[in-house]
């Protein structure tokens, strides 16, 4: 198991940004650069609308939507998480692009096959795009995704910072003078490199006229639907969210109550440390999955440190809104697999998530459990 050269000058580095660690002494690393997300189950009928305006483009029929990672190691969740729920939707024109075709490794798990390159993109629509999200990537200052956005930027775009992404936003310089958020354990770090933007805590998310930012890893979840909302009506976004089964799209939310403690330490250290207990997990494909409940299942798995999410088919599978998702592990190898997991093709992803997350807790305990909500900045 070989660790990511990190590109990344920064001393919080979050958890996409590292492979898994062969050492007691590399889980200090490994913690101090966790990802984070974030929803609080909340039930409440009547939301407000909670984003200003974004820009489209008259000669566009639907609004256009890029989601651009890096083809090497790309937040699971971040990138497929609004690309499921925008895609479904019905409303907009969404395109998947990386620097290049072909494979993007993403993080902690899975790998998926991109058909569209930013060079493809700019032929099918040099006018730009009206809405770009940026996930959490490996290298924060990939030059290649850097002049892009800022290109995007230029031409009206609305740029979306999904968790760390907002990091990749800062090196553009997109958040000079800007009120911005970001994952909750990234904070100190962001407000160290860009003393020039107003750091906000305690909401997923934060518009800034064309600069959109969110914090951890499922505020992805609350983001598409506000956007729906925003494009489309809430009558609209309501439909959307109960379809994913999402509670609540709501900007509130109550970053400080997140924080490692010396429990969290140990946990990370113990779970790593034993090795002869770690376990793959096996996500098996079909076509029609659904992407955004695969995301959030590998994702919390791989963020045990017991256990990888790993893909099982002979062959590439197009989920349910059209992501080539790439096997890992033949059908027949299943004696590698210590656990199987299957998603059900009509069960609600948040539904699925939070059963998940109990059976997480079941199967190696309520540290473990504690731990990955934390990373996730998610409450139960």
């Amino acid at each position: 198991m070989n660790q990511i050269p990190m590109k990344q000058k920064s001393p919080f580095l979050p958890i996409h940004k590292r492979a898994k660690f062969i050492s007691f002494r590399s889980v200090f690393c490994l913690v101090v650069c966790l990802l984070t997300l974030s929803l609080n189950p909340e039930s409440n009928p009547t939301i407000k609308k909670e984003l200003e305006n974004i820009h489209i483009k008259e000669k566009h029929k639907k609004p256009i939507v890029a989601v651009i990672g890096e083809n090497q190691y790309t937040e699971l969740t971040d990138f497929l998480i609004p690309f499921g729920i925008l895609k479904r939707s019905g409303i907009v024109e969404i395109h998947a692009l990386a620097p290049n075709r072909g494979i993007m490794n993403m993080f902690p798990a899975l790998s998926l096959e991109i058909e569209t390159s930013l060079d493809d993109f700019d032929s099918l629509h040099p006018e730009g795009a009206d809405l770009v999200i940026v996930p959490a990537i490996h290298n924060a200052k990939n030059k290649t995704i850097i002049q892009w956005i800022q290109n995007q930027s230029k031409r009206g775009a609305t740029i979306v910072g999904i968790c760390d992404g907002v990091w990749t936003l800062g090196h553009a310089g997109l958040l000079k003078d800007k009120n911005a958020t970001g994952h909750w354990y990234s904070m100190d770090g962001l407000k160290n490199q860009f003393t020039d933007t107003k750091w906000i805590q305690n909401r997923r998310y934060v518009q800034d006229q064309n600069i959109i930012t969110t914090t951890g890893v499922t505020a992805s979840l609350p983001i598409s639907i506000a956007i729906i909302e925003l494009l489309a009506d809430q009558k609209k976004a309501k439909r959307v969210a109960e379809e994913f089964g999402i509670p609540n799209w709501s900007a509130n939310h109550n970053s400080e109550e997140f924080d490692f403690t010396w429990k969290h330490y140990l946990t990370a250290a113990k779970n790593i440390t034993i090795v002869w207990n770690y376990e793959t997990i096996g996500m098996n494909l079909y076509d029609g999955i659904d992407e955004v409940s695969l995301a959030l299942l590998a994702d919390s798995y791989s963020r045990t440190y017991k256990s990888k999410a790993v893909a099982i088919g002979n062959h590439p599978f197009r989920t349910k809104s059209g992501i080539l998702i790439l096997p890992e592990t033949k059908e027949e190898e299943t004696n590698k697999i210590d656990l199987n997991v299957k998603i059900p093709i009509d069960q609600k992803p948040f539904v699925l998530f939070l059963e998940n997350l109990h059976e997480i807790q079941k199967r190696y305990g309520k540290s473990t459990f504690q731990f990955v909500t934390t990373q996730l900045e998610f409450s139960m």
